[in-house]
């Protein structure tokens, strides 16, 4: 019998279940980041920009996740602005779990119309991955250490090659997108092997679809108003869609928020029918310093029964952006997205 601490947090992330792979990491603040959910976003600001995030969920219990994400992204030389290329570095842990990776994105940009002023833009991106996943045993707590079925001793850990795939359409006021991350593992009889011959397919991510769309509208000369949605989807577990709500006054300050829900699009073979639909909140702000510097701010709360046992959940990140010659081009052309 091997006793583990994080039971609760396990079993809340539905990773004792008979699947091949667990929920992808998703950060609050995505709609400031899109290339953490499309490859096909690379590019997007024009300019370079350079992202971190780090996020501490459900603060107060044990063993929960923390992850920190660092990205960097813009356009090449190439005339038109035809290409963006982008790489993101993450770290996340999850109770005895460890996840690294680095990714490479690539995006073929192509203009749909001859405004300069206001760019129709249908992106394409393919992004290349390499994860490293850890399990570290010395966390563990045995009831009887002597056990052969005990797995781990110490820390193990095992590389695995990815990929994902996105298309990305914008202008001025309005985007919409589709990705699939983690093309790989759509094979369910993929599985990572560990000391003694032990089976941990948990710890790889799964394959997940998302497609997003969101629009600008000006409510005067100093406010803005951006709606956006996200739907999330596995083919393992209830969708998750994301409904988003940000105000932003004077060019400066953003403040909004977001809610996400479960609702069941498909049926999902193996999934319990008297599943019930959780719910969970964001309240985010995120303001420029200067023109180049956006720092954000986000806490998460959730109405499920986890609540009881943490305090929600922080997530800080810092944007910057680098001037370029284009820098006029650009503030003519504000990205909202």
């Amino acid at each position: 019998m091997i006793k583990i601490r994080f039971i609760i947090l396990i079993a809340a992330l539905g990773l004792i279940q008979a699947a091949h792979g667990q929920q992808d990491i998703q950060f609050s603040q995505y709609v400031f980041n899109g290339l953490s959910l499309n490859p096909a976003y690379a590019g997007y600001k024009g300019s370079p920009y350079l992202n971190s995030t780090f996020r501490d969920q459900w603060a107060g219990f044990s063993g929960a996740p923390k992850t920190a994400m660092l990205s960097f992204d813009g356009l090449t030389n190439v005339p038109d602005e035809k290409m963006g290329l982008g790489i993101q570095v993450l770290y996340d842990q999850l109770g005895p779990q460890q996840n690294y990776s680095v990714t490479g994105s690539y995006s073929y940009r192509i203009l749909l119309n001859n405004d300069e002023n206001d760019p129709h833009r249908l992106c394409i991106g393919i992004a290349g991955m390499a994860s490293q996943y850890g399990l570290n045993g010395t966390v563990l707590q045995y009831e009887d250490p002597g056990d052969p079925e005990a797995p781990l001793v110490n820390v193990h850990s095992k590389i695995v090659p990815d990929a994902n795939f996105g298309i990305f359409y914008y202008t001025n006021r309005f985007y919409a997108g589709g990705s699939m991350m983690n093309l790989f593992s759509l094979n369910s009889t993929r599985t990572i092997y560990f000391a003694n011959g032990a089976t941990y397919a948990s710890l790889l991510q799964g394959a997940h679809v998302y497609l997003t769309a969101g629009g600008m509208l000006d409510l005067s000369d100093e406010v803005k108003f951006k709606p956006s949605i996200m739907i999330k989807e596995d083919f393992k577990s209830p969708t998750n869609a994301d409904f988003n709500v940000f105000f932003l006054f004077d060019e400066i300050l953003w403040v909004g928020g977001s809610y996400r829900s479960s609702v069941k699009l498909f049926n999902p073979k193996g999934l319990q029918s008297d599943l019930q639909a959780t719910d969970a909140a964001s309240a985010m702000i995120e303001f420029y310093a200067t023109p180049e510097l956006r720092i954000g701010y986000a806490y998460d709360f959730t109405t499920s029964g986890l609540s009881t046992y943490q305090t929600g959940s922080h997530e800080l990140s810092l944007g910057l952006t680098f001037k370029t010659k284009k820098d006029r081009h650009y503030m003519a052309n504000p990205r909202y997205f």
